[in-house]
Order: structure tokens, then sequence, then C-alpha cells
């Protein structure tokens, strides 16, 4: 493929739905949480792959970094996903404790915007997200090594199998590297798509006193 016939491909395809729901502005919310539970809730419902799946941004030595993270929970306090404290997401979170989320919905043409300080949560509630995650994810996390040079494949599935016998022998072990984080999100925005162009923004910004709700230009 040429670098003409790619641009020309890559304009042609679709980003949105023919049919969007109502503009943001008919939204009458006055709590992020809540607005982002409802869009949440209709992600699922609409057959949205992976709706729980954000990119963090994080940043260490202004160097920034992203990956695609999976949403653990959110209640009043904020947003909360896991990793490996070891892990350069982990380091960079050490290094700079501030994030951003962002949770793009395109079968809805829907996007959140989440970012603040991020904090850890407690060691009991970090244990307990390990034990709740697929075998398989607990044996990845145990090799631990994430993002080091592998030299030899063999090297990993030897680290496996190593894995594999101290879960058979221990059913309840806990990394003590892993770690639940909470982004105490300070600002918080919902954008929404619309058919010509005139996309809404709502930008929630946590004061002392709560929420300030500001609608921005596109």
């Amino acid at each position: 493929m040429t670098a003409d016939s790619l641009r020309t491909r890559l304009r042609s395809l679709p980003v949105f739905p023919e049919e969007i729901p109502d503009a943001l502005h008919s939204e009458q919310v006055s709590d992020p949480m809540a607005l982002f539970a409802r869009w949440l809730d209709d992600a699922i419902e609409a057959g949205q792959p992976a709706p729980h799946a954000a990119v963090l941004a994080t940043s260490r030595h202004n160097v920034p970094n992203a990956r695609v993270i999976l949403l653990k929970d959110m209640d009043a306090d904020g947003w909360y996903f896991a990793t490996h404290v070891s892990s350069p997401t982990g380091i960079d979170l050490w290094d700079s404790p501030f994030a951003a989320l962002t949770f793009f919905w395109p079968f809805l043409g829907r996007q959140v915007r989440v970012s603040g300080p991020v904090l850890p949560t407690s060691p009991g509630a970090s244990a307990s997200d390990f034990l709740a995650r697929p075998l398989a994810s607990r044996e990845a996390t145990l090799i631990g090594r994430q993002s080091q040079v592998l030299v030899d494949p063999s090297d990993y599935d030897a680290a496996t199998e190593s894995v594999r016998r101290v879960l058979e022998a221990d059913p309840a072990a806990v990394d003590p590297e892993w770690a639940l984080y909470l982004c105490a999100a300070r600002t918080v925005e919902f954008w929404r798509a619309s058919a010509d162009r005139r996309h809404a923004r709502l930008r929630f910004s946590r004061r002392s006193g709560g929420w300030t709700a500001e609608h921005l230009w596109p």
C-alpha cells in the first residue's frame, strides 16, 4: 500500500455511527460520577467491546507513557485501576503521582477524559484485586519483569512453570508488588460527537464545595 492510498483509505474510514444520541447539552446532571456510570452502562448495553478499557497516560521526567488498562471500580472518590509497582506505569506513578484516563466508546460517539492525582489503596484492597484476577493473569503478574528484555522465549515458559507450581501449592498467594490505585479526579470531561461536527463537551472541575460544570467550545 502506497502512502497516498493509505492516506486516502484512512480518511474514508467511518468514525461514528450515522445516528448519534442527543447532544450533551440535554444532560441534566451535577455529579460526573453518576453521568459516567450511566454512560458506561449505555456502552455495555450497546455492545461496545471492552467498554471498561481506557488509555492511561502517565509521565516520568517529562517523558510521557500510555497504555490501555481496565477499569476495576469507580465510586465517589474516583476511578480505580491496578498494575505492578515495578512496571513502567508503576514507576511513573512513583515519580509523578498524577495520571489521565481516556475512555472511548465509538459505538455511541462518546468519550470521557479523567485526570487527577493517583493514590495507592490499602494492601488489603490490592490483595483482593489480585485474587479476583483470572489464574493466567495471576501467573503473569507473579512472573513480573514487565517490559524487561526477553532474550529467549523459553525463559518465559520456565518462569511460568515455576509460578504455576507456587500457585498450585498456595492458590491464595498474592504478589506483594501488585497495587490497586485510585485516580482521584480533579477534572472529568464528557465529549459527545455530532453528525454535523458540532460536538458537545461538558467539563466538571472539583472544587472545595463539590463539582462545577462548564460547557466547552468543540
